[in-house]
């Protein structure tokens, strides 16, 4: 433990002069949201599974699974290219407003095209025009994600405004579930209660941006939006090959099984999803704005800092995960009510992989932020290739459990290739690790 303390100490001495109190500040504000995103989940997602059951649960989660593609299609890359460029330009109010315009105009642009789409594969596919009704409220999620300006608060680095709201919509979001659903029969109101906080959030986050941080809105021009789409093409294609293989898992479960199983797949990576976002999602929001600001003036401190962060990242996942990973079939028995071997197999190697993850979060973020953005885009490109084939075979031959086993080799193979990368980027900067 005290080799811990003393590299947390010696991390934060080095970014110091580098505006450590105002990160360590936004660390705070998004881990307290992180840690309420981390306890209600606790309690609210074994409610929801005992009292719509395994089949209503299952069915929800693939509806999310599946609009989620229109998340990743509105977010396009700009909570990293418009974070990066907001923080580089926090103390000019002009700038920030043109770039505000421009990316939200693009987002609802996105939203339109993303409807027309929606709406043609629930009018000629079968297999969602059936569920009709969830997909359309599902859809609501997509519209609050785009309206909530969560780049502009990170590139500003105004945190406390993001931990603010979401605090609102998880407590509103946990008091709906408990308050309304009773029952299999609730299932609908699960999506509705879900998209409302959303759009509320959505909209109180618009709010704040126009009154509180003062951005004004000025139609941008189609150049300008096309210039702010391709400077995050390669991004995109990235992140959608990320997708290809993480939100897809749920979604593949969906179509090559049936609602049931889905149901206690979801679980299953719903619970690791917690244990990979808390705490490092909070330290990866605040850190990447700050981290491009030291970059551009000193490289080799950037990776330093960067080594440490990720050294710590390791630490906490070595002291966590092998926590979660003894106790899952508690952990399921308490949220599933019973004893379910396969789920609890597929939790623990769903840990597994979010060790990889955990462990190369900052080397990824790194890559972004020395503007590596084609070799980020061929690594999880590379993956997707590999990936996405590999964990359809796998669920057809092994379920469920197929699309853990699946994701483990994923990630090992991510963190590999980007180990490789950042070593060679460590060498073209001549940065010592002394």
């Amino acid at each position: 433990m005290r080799p811990l303390i003393q590299m947390i100490r010696k991390t934060y001495l080095m970014a110091e002069d580098e505006g450590s109190r105002l990160v360590m500040h936004n660390v705070a504000s998004l881990s307290g949201l992180q840690a309420i995103t981390f306890l209600l989940p606790i309690v609210v997602i074994p409610y929801l599974f005992q009292v719509i059951g395994p089949e209503k649960f299952g069915l929800v989660a693939f509806a999310q699974a599946f609009v989620q593609y229109f998340m990743i299609l509105t977010d396009y890359a700009f909570n990293i290219t418009a974070t990066k460029e907001a923080s580089l330009c926090q103390d000019n109010k002009a700038q920030i407003s043109g770039i505000f315009s421009a990316i939200m105009t693009a987002r609802l642009a996105l939203t339109a095209l993303s409807l027309l789409i929606f709406a043609a594969i629930l009018l000629f596919i079968p297999r969602f025009s059936d569920d009709r009704l969830l997909y359309m409220i599902s859809f609501g999620t997509v519209i609050g994600n785009a309206l909530f300006p969560m780049w502009l608060f990170q590139g500003m680095e105004k945190m406390k405004y993001i931990t603010r709201l979401k605090v609102l919509g998880e407590f509103s979001g946990a008091f709906g579930i408990f308050f309304f659903i009773r029952g299999p029969q609730d299932y609908l109101k699960v999506p509705l209660i879900y998209a409302s906080v959303l759009l509320a959030t959505g909209i109180l986050g618009l709010i704040i941006a126009f009154w509180r941080l003062g951005m004004s809105f000025k139609f941008p021009g189609f150049k300008r939006i096309y210039q702010e789409l391709e400077v995050g093409r390669e991004l995109f294609l990235s992140i959608v090959a990320i997708n290809a293989y993480t939100s897809t898992r749920v979604f593949a479960v969906g179509l090559m099984t049936n609602n049931t199983l889905t149901g206690f797949y979801s679980i299953a990576e719903r619970i690791s999803n917690v244990a990979q976002t808390f705490p490092l999602s909070s330290f990866s929001q605040a850190i990447f704005p700050r981290l491009s600001n030291i970059y551009r003036r000193n490289s080799a401190m950037a990776f330093k800092l960067m080594q440490q962060i990720q050294h710590i990242t390791i630490y906490i996942s070595l002291i966590c995960l092998p926590l979660i990973f003894i106790a899952a079939p508690l952990i399921m028995k308490v949220v599933c009510g019973g004893d379910y071997p396969q789920a609890t197999m597929s939790l623990r190697l769903l840990i597994l992989s979010v060790f990889f993850i955990s462990a190369n979060a900052f080397r990824v973020q790194f890559l972004l932020v020395c503007g590596k953005t084609r070799t980020y885009s061929r690594i999880h490109i590379t993956m997707a290739l590999i990936g996405l084939p590999l964990l359809i075979l796998l669920i057809h031959s092994f379920s469920y459990l197929g699309a853990a086993m699946a994701t483990v080799i994923i990630e090992a193979g991510t963190f590999t290739l980007t180990w490789i990368k950042v070593k060679g980027l460590q060498k073209e900067l001549s940065i010592t690790t002394a």
